[in-house]
């Protein structure tokens, strides 16, 4: 395990927060649910949880020599490059590589996120030079963004324009260039410090509350485990070993599962009367429940959809969706999802 995962705080031990776990998982084993944004005081792990993904996510396909790191699966979605070399008669050779957690720090320029064209040398030699950036990074891989309430609007159009297209587009002084930049897209931040823009928002699939747990043995549980990691990280991590390998292999099996779940008119109806109880605008809602039903499914190993995925991952669809009602006080409650799919049927 290298130094940099051995420095994070595992995943597995997190104590608590299993709303928080279970929605970044659901977007590892299907990245078209959209990612996640993960809302809490300070001190509640989020950022820790994410971080430390790195310590498990499974390794994915790319194009060898492909600095975008291109998946073959997919031949609409190859870059410039590789498209050339299909149409000159090669071979793509396909390797396998880790697929890892790329941050975006909260002061990146624009030419640092979305990456820069070098002029002079395209009008020199004609020859396209492209500086790749942290959305070329991000391309196939989870790209996180901490506080991203307070993110510069414009850095937000960027990540606004790639989440909607899976492409990011560069363009100076009438020259453009382009590349895939396909990603699980996950935020955390205080609401205490700001809200985030309604059309980022609206772009997530799913969202999670988190707090600090209230009960004295919990606490007890979260402060022990952190002092023992503190003392020895490196002996912590070896003894989580066969807990992340084990995290591995059940995401692995998800991912091969998932094709294999059908998407049942049962469920469908289920969804959409969902949405449709809690005035969903558009279909994104329903078509994220959907997703994150199978997913949910396929996580636990099974091949169908139950009633129980949906109040599952429900309130994650619908929670940063729904609109407040006049005169309506306190959060979202969970149980308004289980009550909505208890009278179906």
């Amino acid at each position: 395990m290298s130094d940099t995962h051995s420095a994070l705080f595992p995943f597995t031990r997190i104590v608590g927060q299993e709303k928080m776990k279970k929605a970044l998982l659901l977007n590892v084993v299907d990245p078209s649910i959209g990612g996640v944004l993960i809302k809490g005081e300070k001190g509640t792990a989020k950022s820790t949880a994410v971080r430390s993904m790195s310590q498990f996510l499974p390794d994915r396909p790319a194009v060898k020599g492909c600095v975008y790191r291109c998946d073959p699966r997919f031949p609409k979605r190859l870059c410039m490059d590789c498209k050339e070399r299909l149409s000159r008669g090669e071979t793509l050779e396909t390797v396998m590589v880790p697929m890892t957690v790329t941050e975006l720090p909260l002061n990146s320029t624009e030419d640092r996120v979305a990456g820069t064209l070098d002029l002079e040398h395209i009008l020199k030699t004609g020859e396209r030079r492209f500086e790749p950036g942290i959305l070329a990074n991000a391309n196939g891989n989870i790209l996180y963004v901490d506080e991203i309430n307070l993110l510069d609007d414009h850095i937000v159009d960027l990540l606004l324009d790639s989440v909607a297209m899976g492409v990011n587009y560069v363009e100076r002084e009438g020259v453009s260039f382009s590349h895939p930049a396909r990603f699980v897209l996950v935020g955390t931040m205080n609401p205490e410090e700001g809200n985030l823009r309604p059309q980022l928002l609206d772009r997530f699939g799913l969202s999670v509350e988190v707090e600090g747990e209230r009960e004295i043995g919990t606490r007890m549980e979260v402060v022990m485990r952190r002092l023992e990691f503190d003392d020895d990280p490196d002996g912590y991590i070896e003894g989580c070993k066969d807990e992340l390998a084990a995290l591995t292999e059940q995401i692995v099996r998800a991912r091969e599962l998932l094709p294999k779940i059908p998407l049942d008119e049962v469920t469908l109806r289920r969804a959409t009367t969902l949405a449709l109880d809690f005035a969903m605008e558009g279909h994104r809602s329903d078509l994220t429940l959907m997703r994150a039903a199978r997913a949910n499914a396929a996580l636990a190993g099974r091949t169908s959809i139950t009633k129980d995925d949906l109040a599952e991952v429900g309130p994650l669809v619908l929670a940063h969706r729904v609109k407040s009602k006049p005169f309506k006080k306190g959060k979202f409650s969970d149980t308004e999802v289980a009550e909505c799919l208890g009278r179906m049927d």
